[in-house]
């Protein structure tokens, strides 16, 4: 079991055991199965980004949350946490979530050919993207929008979003999330 996985696994159960929820009432809570659930916490299955952002959406939790904790700590030069998923996406968290300022901001890399989408996140989640470099589509509010290094984009983030990269070259973009609750 890599380390990554079992910290993911660890934060989650811990979570869970925090609030007093069984497996089978965050399986309603977040639409992910007891099954799946269970292999996170075991460290057996690598969730996708999309996956515990219906985790985190369902607990009304910063995703941040289940990537590094409740330290705060997140960036150290040499290992940064980065969580690769299975469509190739690559999310670093910046901050971790405050709950004083209600918000968390991620690095995330999108390879050539890379699609990631998202279910919608808790009401009133606000993402605000700044393309870094290269270019990426943003499907929100039903259409693909291009996006090119330079430009930004505030969406809401409570409705269906993805996020792929049709292009030459990576794209890399920061992803400011804001929160309407204390998580």
């Amino acid at each position: 079991m890599s380390p990554d996985l079992a910290a993911i696994g660890q934060r989650l159960k811990r979570f869970r055991a925090e609030r007093g929820l069984s497996l089978d009432r965050v399986a309603g809570l977040c639409g992910v199965s007891k099954a799946m659930l269970g292999q996170i916490e075991r460290g057996e299955s690598t969730p996708t980004v999309a996956t515990l952002w219906k985790i985190a959406s369902g607990l009304q939790a910063p995703l941040s949350r289940f990537l590094v904790g409740e330290s705060g700590v997140v960036h150290r030069p040499t290992s940064p946490p980065r969580h690769r998923d299975a469509s190739g996406m690559i999310v670093t968290p910046l901050f971790a979530f405050d709950p004083v300022l209600g918000f968390e901001m991620f690095a995330i890399e999108l390879p050539q050919g890379c699609l990631s989408e998202s279910s919608p996140h808790a009401p009133g989640v606000i993402e605000h993207v700044v393309m870094l470099e290269g270019e990426m589509e943003l499907f929100v509010e039903g259409a693909w929008q291009t996006l090119v290094a330079g430009e930004v984009l505030r969406f809401a983030a409570d409705q269906p979003h993805g996020y792929r990269n049709r292009g030459p070259a990576p794209a890399k973009v920061h992803d400011l999330i804001h929160y309407p609750f204390s998580a």
